[in-house]
């Protein structure tokens, strides 16, 4: 019987979502038909050219947020999708502002016989784990709660007092999911998808030891140890996670343009990498631009070749890629100033 798979990537903005789909499609999905569907928050998407060139098919929905007005419109698409391209597997990456629960629900809303819901994994940067659940914690928790599997970015070279403090905070909010803690230069994308799908847990090491020694016939230990939790986290066709009512920590629900802005321009203006990374550093000055959590976009240089550029807080990246069709920038944060964000890059305000 044909079975397409769906595996959901959610992440806060700029965890490092579209990175790791990368190297999974490298590394672990290779010779399967995929289907990748983005949503953007925000007016402008960057991340399609590649997967294009990959020879994957992209419905980029870029006028909204999955968890609130595109919620119809992607059912839709998925259903499209499915009939079009039967598909091995399907990759969704929802907005990083988009809430978990709610991408699970418009999946479901699908799902049968021949559809399987095969992993939530939810990318989360290991640095901002403390800042992200405090101050935007009604979105973030809940991709944290609803993630059978999660992954953690930027851990490289990480103090190890403050990645046992981040896991810490991580299982007060999901005692049972696998979390990833090790660099992933240092896995290969099928370790990394078999702990997605739930083949590589603690609870499953567990098991193998648990089982008689094929050599001997023997058990080499008596389960000595009593585990409080029980660590096996399967999310499948019988799943009901996402119906589990949680607390939250406000009363009001909001939906993300409620709470994020987004800017976006098109450019043929030039730039200089000297530009573009002086304009990320002054992004750090919250006074002046907001809270921005996210930038990104490739520019037109001033010697012919192209500028692509990425940006956390903290984390600016400036490197040379390929062209695109014009320039592109893209901030995302909240209450920002769009004025001047304008004014940084050089863009006229029309």
């Amino acid at each position: 019987m044909f079975m397409t798979k769906i595996d959901i990537f959610s992440g806060f903005l700029g965890a490092g979502k579209t990175t790791l789909i990368k190297k999974l499609i490298a590394e672990a999905y290779s010779g399967e038909k995929l289907v990748l569907i983005e949503n953007e928050f925000g007016e402008i998407g960057i991340d399609g050219g590649f997967m294009k060139e990959a020879g994957i098919e992209i419905t980029e929905m870029n006028s909204g947020c999955i968890c609130c007005s595109l919620v119809g419109d992607f059912t839709k698409a998925l259903e499209k999708v499915l009939e079009e391209y039967r598909p091995d597997r399907i990759l969704i990456e929802p907005s990083g502002v988009g809430k978990l629960s709610d991408v699970i629900r418009a999946v479901e809303k699908v799902a049968s016989g021949d559809v399987k819901l095969n992993s939530f994994t939810t990318i989360a940067d290991a640095t901002k784990c403390r800042i992200y659940m405090k101050n935007f914690g009604e979105f973030y928790n809940d991709q944290i709660q609803h993630a059978g599997c999660i992954v953690l970015s930027r851990t490289q070279g990480m103090p190890r007092e403050k990645l046992l403090a981040c896991t810490e905070q991580i299982r007060q909010l999901n005692e049972t999911a696998v979390i990833i803690t090790t660099p992933w230069e240092e896995l290969d994308g099928e370790r990394i998808l078999a702990a997605m799908e739930g083949q590589n847990t603690l609870s499953h090491e567990l098991e193998e030891l648990a089982q008689p020694c094929p050599v001997c016939g023997h058990h080499h230990h008596e389960h000595e140890h009593h585990h409080e939790h029980e660590h096996h986290h399967e999310h499948g066709e019988d799943c009901h996670c996402c119906h589990h009512d949680h607390q939250h920590d406000h009363d009001h629900h909001h939906h993300a343009d409620e709470v994020f802005d987004s800017w976006g321009v098109e450019t043929a203006a030039l730039f200089t990498e000297e530009d573009i990374l002086s304009a990320l550093h002054a992004l750090e000055q919250e006074s002046k631009f907001g809270m921005v959590l996210r930038a990104k976009g490739i520019v037109a240089a001033a010697d012919g070749k192209w500028i692509h550029f990425d940006y956390v807080p903290g984390c600016p990246d400036v490197r040379r890629g390929g062209a695109d069709v014009t320039g592109r920038l893209c901030v995302i944060g909240s209450h920002m100033d769009k004025a001047a964000l304008a004014s940084l890059f050089g863009i006229a305000e029309g």
